[in-house]
């Protein structure tokens, strides 16, 4: 199995792009946003066209809500080329994946979406390069191809196809409204069983009850915990929320990074030894309500390189320091606010 890390929206979509004009069968995508206003060398949209033209197979499932910027003429240029559209729409639902997938063998999947604006932010994607992976996301897909109103037979056999996992790599679901809690249950086990260091990666962060005790019973066993959050995220209110989190936990002595550039990857590495690269942030409609996926990975070579990435995004960071002061009126609203949307979630 091959792997290839993308640091940035911009490095992933030339490497998306690369193998969209490779493909020779088939072209799935599922993305929670997906739009229609990234320009040539990465203009999704006419490449997209011109292969289902080819007679390729091509297949889009994007969010409603994430991708509700995509305009209605696009969307008939698409289905009219041949291109099959269709929408995840449930109610306090959204599918927050981003996968794309080729010839049923090559698979993107990490925090990568699809719109001009964030064309230069710090993300990670990876690629992987393997059959019995691949066909494993793929049969993900195609649950969620069925939930949007997806009639294509070869697609929906997929989903009867066995669960398949390898010794260095294992595709995770999290899809809550069929109580499939994947990624919960791996963070749990794996913090619970980490020895020596927990490295978190996350543009948001309010993260669930449970898990702040389990990042206060790491630090009381003498665990490592480094957090990595933008000082600045797209969403300007989730700014104050974040730091009010880290306010909150300030006495729990994890070390909190600010990074100068939005940074939108969803890292998880437990003792430099396995990590968990996907989709999933640490808020509670990740954890609570959206279909998210990931890869938990063990390869060696894979960690090497994704821990020098850590460390140069480390080099561009600033420490929070640890002396905060009370909790303000705001910050403290902002946190009841957000325990009321947990206990009806």
């Amino acid at each position: 199995m091959k792997y290839k890390l993308y640091t940035t929206s911009k490095k992933a979509w030339r490497g998306m792009m690369e193998a969209i004009k490779k493909a020779k069968k088939s072209i799935y995508i599922e993305m929670y946003i997906f739009v229609d206003d990234t320009d040539s060398p990465y203009d999704f949209k006419n490449i997209l066209k011109e292969k289902a033209k080819n007679g390729l197979e091509v297949v889009i499932v994007a969010d409603s809500f994430g991708s509700s910027d995509l305009k209605n003429s696009t969307i008939r240029e698409l289905k009219n080329s041949g291109v099959e559209v269709l929408f995840f729409s449930k109610w306090l639902r959204v599918t927050h994946r981003k996968i794309l997938i080729i010839d049923e063998k090559t698979v993107f999947l990490g925090g990568v979406n699809i719109k001009k604006n964030s064309i230069d932010w710090l993300d990670l994607q990876i690629k992987i390069i393997g059959q019995k992976l691949a066909k494993n996301i793929l049969r993900s897909f195609a649950y969620t191809y069925k939930m949007s109103g997806g009639k294509n037979k070869y697609i929906l056999s997929k989903r009867r196809k066995n669960i398949l996992k390898t010794i260095k790599a294992q595709f995770l679901e999290h899809w809550p409204n069929h109580n499939i809690f994947a990624l919960q249950a791996y963070y749990q086990e794996k913090i619970i069983s980490a020895q020596k260091n927990i490295i978190i990666v996350t543009p948001y962060f309010t993260p669930p009850r449970w898990l702040m005790a389990l990042l206060e019973s790491a630090i009381v066993r003498g665990v490592k915990i480094d957090i990595y959050i933008p000082f600045d995220t797209d969403i300007k209110i989730l700014n104050k929320i974040n730091r009010a989190y880290i306010k909150k936990l300030s006495p729990l002595k994890i070390n909190f990074y600010g990074q100068r550039r939005m940074n939108h990857a969803k890292v998880l590495i437990i003792d430099d030894e396995e990590t968990l690269i996907g989709s999933q942030n640490i808020d509670l409609f990740s954890f609570n309500r959206s279909i998210e996926s990931g890869v938990f990975i063990k390869d060696k070579k894979l960690l090497e390189k994704l821990l020098v990435i850590v460390d140069n995004w480390k080099k561009n960071s600033v420490k929070f320091s640890n002396k905060f002061k009370n909790l303000n009126i705001l910050e403290k609203f902002s946190l009841w606010i957000i325990k009321i949307f947990y206990s009806i979630l």
